[in-house]
């Protein structure tokens, strides 16, 4: 299987060194919404969708002000994974499949954009987005971005895989994609893994978001993505946990495993 690693939405929030490491503390940061289009021999995958084409459209009917003004996204209709597709040869069609991490805004805004694709999703995640119980829960899970969509959902259960439990491939897919439960920033949070022969492939999505989170060695990361994760996560205990499971991955010098996480430049551009 080929996989494009592409940005789907370029954020540029203040903060400068203080979000993403680099020197400078008076300048915007940048941050992008890294997500995967996986050829198949049925059709492409895509995981996460970052910013879409409605969003840009129209952004206050689906992207809340408080996101706006903090994530400062860029909006250009040449970032939507939709744009890319096409950029790629591709038809809207070819977009079979759809696998978030989660169904935060920035992730599930290209839903609209592939409306025949199927949407897999764990079903606590899907549940709590659904219910809209809480402010919180209105703010992050936008309706507007997925209430047309055709979801496929599932519970937390399967075999174990590198340390982790419950690891499941998913309904029409191949063998080589695996769902992994990476619970914590959200109540239904996963990782995707995509077996590409030499290696795996984990997009983490917000289980972390700098790399220097999973230095085996030092792990650390800049204050203000500390406080952020602290202030969004659903369930602190097992986001750490899983963070420390990952830098087990990490520690592992046989290269089974390359980790990126959802948000982070730098681990995007390993594959520019």
């Amino acid at each position: 299987m080929r996989v494009h690693h592409l940005n789907c939405g370029t954020m540029r929030p203040l903060g400068g060194k203080l979000l993403d490491g680099r020197p400078g503390h008076l300048r915007r940061g940048t941050m992008v919404c890294h997500c995967l289009l996986i050829e198949t021999e049925d059709g492409l995958v895509l995981v996460d969708t970052g910013i879409g084409s409605d969003d840009i459209r129209d952004p206050k009917a689906s992207l809340t002000r408080e996101f706006l003004l903090a994530a400062n996204p860029v909006l250009d209709v040449r970032e939507t994974a939709a744009q890319q597709v096409v950029n790629l040869g591709y038809k809207i069609e070819d977009v079979r499949h759809i696998i978030p991490t989660h169904l935060d805004l920035d992730h599930a805004g290209g839903f609209r954009d592939f409306p025949d694709a199927t949407v897999h999703v764990y079903a606590e995640e899907l549940r709590v987005a659904q219910a809209q119980a809480t402010a919180k829960d209105r703010s992050r899970f936008r309706k507007a971005q997925w209430a047309h969509a055709r979801f496929e959902s599932y519970q937390t259960s399967g075999e174990d895989w590198f340390g982790f439990q419950a690891v499941r491939n998913l309904k029409g897919l191949p063998e080589e994609i695996l769902i992994v439960p990476l619970r914590g920033h959200t109540a239904g949070h996963a990782g995707i893994a995509v077996d590409i022969g030499d290696k795996w492939l984990l997009h983490g999505g917000d289980s972390y978001f700098f790399e220097g989170e999973m230095d085996p060695a030092h792990p650390h990361c800049p204050p203000m993505l500390t406080l952020f994760q602290k202030i969004v996560e659903t369930e602190r205990t097992p986001r750490l946990r899983n963070q420390d499971r990952l830098r087990d991955l990490a520690r592992d010098q046989s290269g089974r495993v390359e980790l990126f996480c959802a948000h982070d430049p730098a681990g995007l551009a390993r594959y520019s």
